[in-house]
């Protein structure tokens, strides 16, 4: 107990090193750019998301709540012992379903954004189970199959939207506005927030989040996924299906980005799926936000309200002549340490490991 807590702390501490070391780097780029701005623009990274008071900090939570999910989507595959690196493909997919239903079930009144966030979760799902059959019966290396995925989300996703007219606006190439009915409910966000885009999406990624939590560390089916995920043979010799395992993980983990997708779908400040050959950036960020906060989901959380945040200050970078690109580049270099962390973490434990057993022995 005592050195897995030693572990934590060392992740944490590292975490930290990763966003400090991105900052820094941030700071010396806006010196290459224009010294005599660097200091108010890196001033306007640290604080710009604060300018307009509560509106900023709802935009936070705004932009914070698809990347939570698609990072709680990669971070929980992770655990189990999966590189879910089709956050991006499942993500679109669910969003897709959320439009469709979203567009066209306008019978179901004020439920259809409920329908709409069960299909987005369901298609998500199904884009995740391939992957997972994949892996689960013919062993093929899930990057792979989930990077093939992605694409083929893209494509699909693109020339459904594209060829039904009832979901296609052409004189924007791109979806049509979902129903009135469609539009995630604001739950009280506009009164803490008001002015801001933030709605009751942020209230359902918090919730997913404690699940996803509860699932992973008080169950017996999180403890059988993350045995399987540690070793498969060991936990096929204690009697648990590791099959089924991988399959239900990739699932979940495609669910929870076919979530992320549905909320920001149905956000009603119209976001629409564009009809281009670029997949959504919201789901590479989650394998950022995963690595920041090591995969565990209440780190998930505050790493993805903290991308958030930098992504809201960088907006107010062009005041001063910047590029917002270079939230990219802090963001980038925030992932590589972050990255470099989790190995130096993996060495410390099995370091730790030989030594207790130099111990008892």
């Amino acid at each position: 107990m005592k050195n897995k807590k030693k572990r934590s702390y060392v992740g944490i501490l590292s975490s930290i090193f990763a966003i400090v070391i991105g900052l820094l780097v941030g700071l010396v780029v806006l010196f290459l750019c224009n010294p005599s701005q660097a200091l108010p623009g890196f001033g306007t990274i640290l604080t710009g998301a604060l300018t307009h008071g509560m509106k900023g900090i709802g935009q936070v939570f705004y932009y914070a709540t698809p990347i939570i999910l698609t990072g709680l989507s990669v971070g929980f595959a992770f655990k189990t012992g999966l590189f879910n690196i089709g956050t991006p493909g499942q993500f679109l997919v669910g969003g897709f379903g959320a439009v469709y239903v979203g567009i066209l079930w306008t019978n179901l009144g004020r439920g259809q954004w409920v329908a709409a966030l069960i299909a987005s979760i369901i298609f998500g799902a199904v884009w995740g189970l391939v992957p997972g059959l994949l892996k689960a019966y013919f062993n093929v290396n899930e990057v792979i199959s989930s990077i093939m995925m992605n694409y083929i989300g893209l494509y699909l996703v693109n020339w459904i939207v594209k060829s039904y007219k009832p979901l296609f606006n052409n004189l924007r190439n791109e979806s049509k506005n979902v129903a009135a009915n469609a539009v995630i409910p604001k739950m009280g966000m506009d009164k803490l927030f008001p002015g801001s885009s933030v709605n009751g999406g942020i209230i359902i990624a918090i919730i997913v989040v404690i699940i996803i939590y509860i699932v992973l560390n008080k169950t017996t089916f999180g403890f059988e996924l993350k045995a399987v995920g540690f070793n498969q043979d060991a936990s096929k010799y204690a009697g648990i299906n590791e099959k089924q395992s991988i399959i239900k993980s990739m699932m979940i983990a495609g669910a929870i980005a076919g979530l992320a997708g549905g909320l920001l779908y149905l956000a009603g400040t119209g976001k629409h799926i564009e009809v281009k050959d670029v997949l959504g950036s919201e789901g590479f960020t989650g394998i950022s936000v995963a690595l920041l906060g090591l995969s565990h989901p209440i780190g998930v959380l505050f790493s993805g309200i903290f991308i958030a945040y930098l992504t809201a200050g960088g907006f107010y970078l062009q005041l001063f002549e910047f590029s917002t690109e270079i939230i990219d580049i802090i963001v980038a270099v925030i992932i590589y340490f972050s990255a470099f962390a989790l190995i130096v973490k993996s060495m410390i434990g099995k370091f730790q490991k030989k030594k207790d057993g130099g111990n008892e022995t």
